[in-house]
């Protein structure tokens, strides 16, 4: 009997326990369930937020906010241009990359001097402070030897790449002029790195080189990368080619292209059709910035001469449904040359150029600038953005 009685008493203890597992595999499936319905109400909020704006629709001068005095980042001994900002994933901080020279050279020596540096802020309005040079000149035997400008940064992956122009040449100063051959020979290239603080590697040939066909629309020189990822994935490129068409040593025409890659670091296929183009203008953009949000890509580029709004000099706004087909936004002008100050003042700009949005978890925050002042000395302004709906309408 009593043998019996063990065995019921075993099977019981058998029985609770797959019970138990049961009950227990209920409950984690319940939580799972309650987890997967809370993700799918979030992504259906988040996507009807994005969804208010249509493509094209963007309004970014309506975002655009005054300027603290912390957010002028500048140097008296140096010109200041270009500035691309991110935010480290590992120490936390906001590292700016831009472009600089010596003051005393002249504004017209970035094409033979200009190196691109690092500045580091806890916040991304300053102020920032210089760190280190990342891109040094490393000597004319280098593509990129004597020359690095334009940079634009990006997190892809786990890792940073740091777009940019390079070129070599003779390294003679001609200011007020520009050493042409210096111009001619830019190319652009990315350097690669774990952390925003380094270190770097740069890479022995461009990644964007100029075609070999001599009619090709970037026959004489490339310049002024900007790069987003694509919705499949793949890298869209959008990147300034001046061709040798028109007379030397200027060129032209100048225009912008587009490339593809399946991986930030190319190989970056050409598209060689044209964008921001404008009959009978030759030159009339400059210094794009692409990115990709509310179902659509957007690039701010420079307003060379009023072709585009009646603002003149400014920076515009284009928006395409593809990336290689693109039109003017609904809100065309971002701005015109001033600045509005924090303390009140409106202030009027010899240029304001170079545009860079700093996106932080989907959020447009800040609109970077190189600005002139005059064109005795430039620094990097960062312009605080905020969303409205009422004025995205």
């Amino acid at each position: 009997m009593s043998r019996i009685i063990n065995i019921l008493v075993m099977n019981m203890n058998r029985f609770m326990n797959i019970l138990h597992l049961i009950l227990f595999k209920k409950f984690v499936m319940r939580k799972i369930q309650l987890l997967f319905f809370i993700c799918i109400l979030f992504n259906l909020v988040s996507f009807s937020q994005k969804g208010k704006i249509k493509a094209g629709e963007l309004n970014l001068a309506a975002m655009i906010q005054p300027v603290p005095t912390t957010a002028k980042f500048i140097n008296d001994t140096s010109y200041i241009w270009c500035g691309t900002l991110v935010k480290s994933h590992i120490d936390k901080q906001y590292h700016l990359f831009y472009s600089r020279w010596p003051r005393k050279l002249g504004m017209t020596a970035w094409v033979t001097s200009s190196e691109v540096a690092h500045a580091v802020s806890k916040s991304p309005f300053g102020p920032f402070q210089f760190k280190d040079v990342v891109l040094p000149h490393r000597g004319p035997n280098y593509w990129d030897g004597m020359y690095s400008h334009n940079p634009t940064i990006h997190f892809f992956n786990g890792k940073y790449y740091l777009y940019y122009a390079g070129n070599y040449g003779d390294g003679k100063i001609t200011s007020p002029q520009l050493n042409w051959t210096h111009r001619n020979n830019q190319r652009i290239g990315v350097a690669i790195a774990d952390d925003p603080n380094g270190p770097w590697k740069r890479f022995d040939k461009p990644l964007i080189d100029i075609s070999a066909d001599t009619t090709a629309y970037d026959a004489q020189m490339v310049a002024n990368p900007s790069v987003t990822q694509m919705p499949d994935g793949r890298f869209l490129m959008v990147y300034k080619a001046v061709g040798r068409k028109k007379p030397q040593p200027f060129g032209g025409p100048v225009v912008h292209l587009t490339a593809i890659a399946d991986k930030p670091e190319g190989p970056f296929i050409k598209q060689n059709k044209p964008i921001f183009t404008v009959e009978n203008v030759e030159f009339p953009a400059e210094d794009p910035f692409v990115w990709y949000q509310d179902n659509c890509y957007y690039a701010i580029v420079k307003d060379m001469k009023g072709a585009f709004t009646n603002a003149g000099r400014s920076l515009v706004l284009f928006y395409s449904l593809d990336g290689f087909d693109w039109k003017l936004a609904k809100h065309p002008l971002v701005s015109d040359l001033k600045i509005k100050w924090k303390d009140g003042r409106v202030q009027k700009l010899e240029a304001l150029e170079r545009p860079q949005l700093f996106i932080e978890k989907g959020k447009l925050v800040a609109l970077l600038c190189a600005v002139n002042e005059t064109l005795d000395h430039s620094y990097n302004v960062q312009i605080p953005l905020s969303f409205s709906v009422e004025n995205n309408k």
